[in-house]
């Protein structure tokens, strides 16, 4: 099928990350994935929530938001209680990330990410993931430890069918359409973390779920490559 923006099936949107976009963060990037844009930056502090004190790990923990004009209609900011959308997504990159990190192997601090989107044109959470990534290994190269606390890279994709075609990244005319959307998140080291799926239209099979991993690998892999080269520049 010709998609809209004239991809492949299996073809990611163009993947950048602009680093050190924020001055006071110990890590940060604007991920751009086609048209959505996310700002991702790291704030490490020196203390951990009081469940964990004396034991000697460290936390990481994720927010999210969408910046009131990220979209054609302008949306209200959250400004006390967050959306169920929005507490998913944040808790979903909080899991993707610690799926990532030894947390033993940080010390007693908390990585705190903000995840804000500038533009979105679908695939926002998984592009909040993928940049997120890139911030955390930036704060933890910068606080120098003899041994790193990274276990693998981790990045995010978005996979749908289209009349019976599975497709790869999906932007939002094709996810506001898709009979079936499905969020994948993986490691290098070749885990998967999460697979969020869900038929929109009609169900989907075991063959056609197979079909969508697979996809998602092939993409990860061009995903923790340009991760891998961005982070090699500095």
């Amino acid at each position: 099928m010709v998609r809209i923006d004239g991809r492949q099936p299996n073809e990611l949107r163009s993947l950048s990350f602009e680093l050190d976009v924020q001055k006071h963060a110990n890590g940060s990037c604007i991920v751009s994935l086609g048209d959505t844009r996310v700002l991702c930056a790291v704030t490490v502090e020196e203390q951990v929530p009081r469940w964990m004190r004396g034991s000697g790990r460290g936390w990481l923990t994720a927010e999210y938001n969408m910046l009131p004009a990220a979209t054609n209609t302008r949306s209200n900011r959250e400004r006390v209680l967050s959306a169920g959308r929005t507490k998913e997504i944040q808790r979903l990159i909080g899991r993707s990330l610690r799926a990532a990190i030894d947390l033993n192997a940080l010390g007693e601090r908390t990585f705190n990410i903000d995840c804000d989107v500038l533009d979105a044109d679908g695939g926002t959470r998984t592009a909040a993931i993928t940049g997120a990534f890139v911030a955390v290994q930036q704060a933890i190269e910068q606080l120098a430890y003899e041994r790193s606390p990274i276990q693998s890279a981790v990045a995010a994709v978005s996979i749908g069918i289209i009349d019976g075609q599975v497709l790869t990244d999906l932007n939002y005319a094709e996810d506001s359409t898709a009979d079936v959307d499905c969020n994948i998140v993986g490691l290098a080291s070749g885990g998967l973390v999460e697979v969020q799926g869900t038929a929109e239209g009609q169900s989907f099979s075991a063959q056609q779920l197979s079909r969508m991993v697979a996809a998602a690998q092939h993409a990860l892999q061009m995903m923790f490559a340009s991760q891998q080269a961005v982070m090699g520049q500095k």
